[in-house]
């Protein structure tokens, strides 16, 4: 007897648990992507400015492409969404490039931890915002925010507030031989914050991120700068003498029109600490153009610290046509061995 002949229903499949679909490396080129400005973020969710200064100008809710799972979206991004765009109600948009960024303005948890985390992005300007007392001024912590904003070839603009409980005559003279840009504030009698005219000059047509302790005033200086900012203040604790945490998330504000020009400003939470362990000593030495032509002929491994031997730094300073010559190099260098030591 013969077989019987096979037919389709004889053969029987299981299905596969990864699917049947073959995996493939090809990304969508997403042509139609929307480019938007980050000006928030919370909790998965991304706040977008799309269309900026345009007449369609509006804000969208966004969340990251499963195929950027692993690159953090930081505030001063800007990035291409696809979906629904429009900005209504109940809308949810997707990020799915991040564009190439300008400047990274990062930090450690300390000087050991070798995982950077990304503050913010395309900020060309870092506002350290350092009370003259209550709270006392930190130099260190001051010395450590400049040494990340040159690695991150940013400007540095310190703005010293409550002026008008101390001198800042001390940390000008300590940092603007640096390069560091100073502007001071002061409180009125009513509270206000006087006089922002020098701070909006040095904020027009800007982004510039603000950093400082918790209760040194920077929140403050935001809300006065930016009309209905509405950022949370605080109070500086009596026994500690430190403020509370106030801002949680980074935040991008706009900032109003000033001589014809506007800006941005990134309000971040207060920080107590800002490791150092991704900056290399080659490119803080960028930020100071006359020391790094003369450490070319320093002997490879030279730290540039003081008691480095061989150091062409001090042979620099030593061959100084005039007294004059010689102490103006020498406070120059004093002040790069002093953000070398904060780094260490």
């Amino acid at each position: 007897m013969g077989r019987r002949p096979i037919d389709e229903s004889d053969f029987h499949s299981r299905p596969s648990k990864r699917g049947s679909r073959p995996r493939t490396k090809t990304r969508p080129e997403h042509e139609d992507a929307v480019s938007g400005l980050v000006t928030g973020v919370d909790r998965g969710r991304y706040t977008l400015l799309v269309d900026e200064d345009q007449p369609d100008e509006h804000v969208v809710t966004a969340m990251k492409a499963r195929e950027l799972t692993r690159q953090r979206v930081v505030c001063g991004d800007r990035v291409d969404v696809v979906g629904d765009t429009t900005g209504e109600e109940g809308s949810l948009a997707r990020i799915v490039r991040i564009t190439e960024r300008a400047t990274v303005l990062r930090r450690t948890a300390d000087d050991t931890d070798p995982y950077e985390r990304i503050i913010v992005a395309n900020a060309d300007q870092l506002v350290i915002v350092t009370a003259l007392a209550d709270p006392e001024p930190r130099t260190r912590m001051i010395d450590r925010c400049v040494v990340a904003a040159y690695d991150a070839g940013m400007d540095v603009l310190l703005c010293l507030t409550k002026a008008d409980l101390a001198s800042p005559d001390a940390l000008r003279s300590l940092y603007e031989p640096i390069g560091v840009s100073v502007v001071t504030t002061s409180r009125g009698d009513e509270g206000e914050i006087t006089p922002l005219e020098a701070v909006r000059d040095s904020l027009s047509g800007r982004t510039s991120v603000f950093v400082g302790h918790s209760g040194v005033g920077k929140s403050t200086l935001v809300n006065a700068l930016v009309p209905g900012a509405r950022r949370t203040t605080g109070v500086v604790n009596d026994v500690t003498g430190r403020g509370r945490q106030t801002s949680t998330s980074a935040v991008a504000l706009r900032l109003p029109e000033h001589d014809g020009a506007r800006g941005w400003v990134i309000d971040t939470p207060g920080v107590r600490s800002f490791g150092l362990a991704h900056v290399q000593i080659e490119h803080l030495l960028t930020a100071f153009d006359d020391l790094d032509e003369v450490a070319q002929e320093c002997p490879r491994g030279c730290t540039h610290l003081e008691g480095s031997p061989d150091c062409a730094l001090d042979e620099w300073v030593a061959a100084s046509p005039d007294d004059e010559v010689r102490a103006a190099r020498a406070a120059r260098l004093d002040s790069f061995r002093r953000l070398l030591v904060s780094r260490a």
